[in-house]
């Protein structure tokens, strides 16, 4: 007996490596610098978003890969929801983590329905504040230095009256519109250079950007030409988050983390989030790989990265189903001069909680793909790695 068990396992052994391997080819035929992408939809353009995941990625995995029927897609580093929306075009739930409130406010409303009368309640919302003609200072440090004073009581009318319980039901979709359009009316140069300039931006620019935001954000939304399975966002610290909290088993994980020393949402953000009652101090000290933690007293370090990634896993291990899939996409760091190889830590930590590699390989960037800070994290290839739970 002992014999014929031994001689069935070894049987299902080769059968797993077999289909691996066959997984291995599938996903190394496809062109993941998408060098042909067609346009990209719409409400992909809704809000700016530094450092973007485009849609093919985590459409690619979706197509290529069995994802166990029954199960949900997770995406513990969700950003601004492109998975998630990519889950609910192929008709799979999702559940996207994030602890930015930009990035969980656009997540929600690309996944969310969008509420009856927006356009008229827009109206609404911009007559009430044209007739704000003073307001109490912002709490808001330096905020001289980057909104004039008529922009700053623009901005302050918009969001104070769209806080009105009257407008709740559309609050999230208003937020986005407005917080879309903050760089845009402040002094800050763009969303990619964060250095003050002299604009000429009038008050009432201020209204009519924001009239002109939330009328493509409603185009967009209206566009979608797929049903809306529930997506969940969890603001929220991953690493803090409860396998109870994510509600169903995961059968697909796909993400692209923060990682060291690379990009800097919450600073890029921060405006956003002080204007809409968001605290943004409070992200940087949580955000995973902020720059602004390699250059303090006591300087965070790649271990770090390592640690944090093991109570991803943790998590991710905890809520994937056998024969689940995780595909992580990740560059390399560059802290104080010391090329970081962050594909080899994800690798390390997955397969030392039992996760199998499938595949493998380096993705090439679009040379067209913007990067804000060239001068220490000029990426040219990402790290594609899949393995599965078997």
């Amino acid at each position: 007996m002992e014999t014929n068990i031994l001689s069935d396992l070894a049987v299902k052994a080769h059968s797993l490596d077999a289909i691996s391997a066959s997984l291995d080819r599938r996903l190394k035929r496809i062109d993941w610098s998408f060098s042909q992408r067609s346009k990209a939809a719409a409400i992909e353009g809704i809000h700016p978003y530094p450092a973007k995941f485009i849609g093919d990625i985590p459409r690619a995995f979706i197509d290529a890969l069995p994802i166990p029927p029954g199960t949900a897609v997770l995406d513990p580093f969700c950003g601004s929801g492109t998975t998630l929306m990519e889950a609910q075009r192929a008709g799979l739930p999702s559940v996207g983590i994030d602890l930015n409130p930009i990035a969980c406010l656009i997540a929600r409303v690309k996944t969310a329905p969008l509420p009856e009368g927006f356009a008229d309640i827009v109206q609404q919302i911009i007559s009430k504040a044209r007739n704000i003609h003073s307001l109490p200072p912002p709490d808001i440090p330096n905020i001289n230095h980057w909104f004039k004073p008529e922009i700053q009581l623009a901005v302050g009318a918009l969001a104070q009256t769209m806080a009105e319980p009257a407008y709740a039901s559309w609050l999230d979709q208003l937020r986005a519109a407005l917080s879309s359009i903050l760089v845009r009316v402040s002094n800050q140069d763009s969303d990619t250079r964060y250095a003050a300039i002299e604009k000429k931006v009038a008050r009432g620019d201020v209204f009519d950007m924001f009239a002109t935001a939330a009328a493509r954000l409603e185009r967009a939304l209206l566009e979608r030409l797929w049903g809306l399975p529930t997506a969940s966002v969890l603001e929220a610290n991953t690493l803090e988050v409860q396998p109870s909290e994510i509600g169903m088993g995961v059968g697909l994980v796909v993400t692209s983390p923060p990682y060291p020393n690379a990009y800097e949402y919450w600073l890029y953000h921060k405006y956003r989030m002080w204007w809409l009652g968001f605290d943004p101090i409070s992200v940087k000290e949580k955000e995973i790989g902020a720059r602004a933690h390699f250059f303090k007293k006591n300087p965070h370090t790649a271990d770090l990265f390592v640690h944090q990634m093991k109570g991803a896993f943790e998590l991710i291990d905890n809520v994937l189903v056998k024969g689940g899939f995780v595909c992580f996409v990740v560059g390399r760091s560059k802290i104080h001069g010391q090329i970081i190889n962050n594909g080899n830590i994800i690798h390390q930590v997955a397969t030392e909680i039992g996760l199998e590699p499938v595949s493998r390989f380096e993705r090439v960037i679009s040379a067209t793909r913007k990067s804000f800070n060239l001068s220490h994290a000029n990426i040219k290839t990402e790290t594609i790695i899949v393995l599965q739970k078997n």
